[in-house]
């Protein structure tokens, strides 16, 4: 097993997924993913938390396309982030899940305050007569691939950046709401998603793709105010492509494969519809390249 939070699941993660399956299939048994819902940080300091980068069915979906036989989402609550590091491990890594194996990066803690170390776990692992390997991390243009690093090029809007550090685009997930129906009016009907959990990319006009109904669509995304109309405040907007339907009170995926410009405010209609044709041309040449997603 691999213990850890796997927030975004970026190629550092999948090297650890190779290195745990080896591992697995030397010791006959599962290879087995232990997360923690919500992540740690959320409970002990809400306020410093940053929004996440994947929710928990998604992360389990990214990490089973990398082999993993299964994926154990603990509920964290305050009882459980008492535990000591001993403790931690006896209760849990041995107890519970009887593993035969570890497998973790060189930075990993756990344990009350962060207090085990992976010094403490190999410690652990060779008393309790068990496997222990460290993978070392992933780097990529000369820089240590993190979920932090990725973090910070999804909020600059650096989508195709962060999408090379990551096994799958970046991915956002909201319910379709009514909005003021401009789209349509104007012939680029949109859905507007809201209850989104994750971190939102920087405003701006993105290319992507929506998954509705299992369904991969091309999608124009605007994610900012409306200025053209006096409209303040952030929306989540995305043009399906070719598609025409109801879509209210569903819940939509939506991947994030460029940032094509900014928000800005047009000197008229006919303007700001000549940019959005635009926009809609390099969404659809976009998608068609990278259709190896």
């Amino acid at each position: 097993m691999t213990i850890g939070n796997f927030d975004g699941v970026h190629l550092g993660h999948a090297r650890l997924v190779e290195r745990l399956k080896s591992r697995a299939a030397a010791v006959g048994g599962p290879a087995v993913v232990f997360t923690f819902d919500p992540h740690p940080v959320r409970v002990l300091r809400p306020d410093r938390a940053p929004p996440p980068l994947t929710w928990t069915d998604r992360k389990a979906e990214l990490l089973a396309e990398l082999g993993v036989d299964a994926v154990v989402a603990f509920p964290t609550d305050a009882a459980f982030l008492r535990l000591g590091p001993r403790e931690f491990f006896d209760r849990i890594v041995r107890d519970a899940l009887e593993a035969r194996a570890l497998v973790e990066g060189a930075n990993f803690f756990f344990g009350r305050d962060r207090q085990g170390n992976v010094e403490l776990l190999q410690r652990l692992c060779r008393e309790a007569g068990m496997l222990f390997e460290i993978v070392e991390p992933v780097a990529v243009d000369g820089e240590v691939v993190s979920s932090s690093r990725v973090r910070n090029l999804v909020a600059e809007g650096r989508v195709e950046e962060a999408s090379r550090l990551l096994t799958r685009p970046y991915c956002i997930r909201g319910r379709i709401v009514h909005g003021a129906g401009r789209g349509a009016r104007l012939g680029y009907p949109t859905a507007n998603l809201s209850e989104v959990a994750t971190l939102l990319p920087a405003q701006g006009i993105y290319a992507g793709r929506a998954r509705l109904d299992g369904l991969w669509r091309p999608a124009a995304v605007s994610l900012g105010p409306n200025p053209t109309f006096g409209e303040g405040g952030l929306k989540v907007e995305a043009h399906l492509l070719d598609f025409h339907g109801d879509l209210y009170d569903r819940w939509m995926e939506v991947d994030f494969l460029a940032r094509l410009r900014d928000i800005v405010r047009f000197g008229s209609v006919e303007d700001l519809l000549a940019e959005m044709r635009r926009d809609v041309a390099i969404t659809r040449a976009k998608v068609q390249q990278m259709e190896v997603w």
